[in-house]
């Protein structure tokens, strides 16, 4: 017989699940990558570092429910632009795109800079349920698209939306830089283009959405 587990448990592990992760979000925005560990999540929590295994074999997995949430928030933004995509022109698609995008810092910050090492350091199921997130998004914008745009052919969204997948991966680098960074550029003879995640998105779904017709 299958053992399920009550609902009063289900919702007493999400929510000391949720209190981790929340922790982990509050370090790694000031810390970063490395400033997260078991010890900094279990003195901003109520858990031991003992505790924390119980629900999470490493920091990287933490880290790793944390995109999957951002990507569950982008998700719902794509939801709110899809009931409106058949009345936008390229413009106001881009518009709408440019602004999910720009309330995402977070999610596109650990995607560029530290995704690779957490996936190495995750379980292949919670590596799964972060994938289901990314096609619940890539799909998300692959409906947008066709709503926006009919004549537009199934193969000429899913190139759309697969380009603009790979280029949310260098968003975050080229929007913001360190003070060091700003002095190694200048030192280079590199003139300092500032930008946002909001400009990037725009400009580049412009040049990436198909005319509308």
């Amino acid at each position: 017989m299958e053992f399920i587990m009550p609902k009063a448990s289900l919702e007493l592990t999400a929510r000391r699940e949720k209190e981790i992760v929340d922790a982990c979000e509050k370090i790694y925005r000031a810390k970063g990558f490395y400033g997260v560990t078991i010890k900094e999540i279990s003195t901003e929590t109520s858990f031991t570092r003992p505790a924390i295994y119980n629900y999470f074999e490493t920091k990287d997995e933490i880290l790793l429910a944390l995109l999957i949430r951002e990507y569950e928030k982008m998700c719902e933004g794509l939801k709110e632009v899809k009931e409106r995509a058949a009345l936008f022109e390229k413009k106001e698609l881009a518009e709408a795109l440019a602004q999910v995008l720009e309330e995402r810092e977070l999610l596109l910050r650990i995607q560029s800079m530290d995704l690779f090492q957490i996936e190495i350091n995750s379980r292949i199921e919670r590596l799964a349920d972060f994938k289901k997130r990314y096609r619940c998004a890539s799909d998300a914008l692959e409906e947008i698209l066709c709503l926006y745009s009919s004549s537009a052919s199934a193969q000429e969204r899913r190139d759309c939306c697969m380009t603009f997948f790979a280029f949310m991966f260098g968003i975050y680098p080229f929007a913001f830089h360190t003070e060091k960074q700003r002095k190694a550029m200048e030192m280079a003879g590199m003139p300092n283009r500032e930008t946002s995640i909001y400009r990037m998105v725009y400009n580049c779904l412009m040049k990436l959405l198909p005319e509308k017709t």
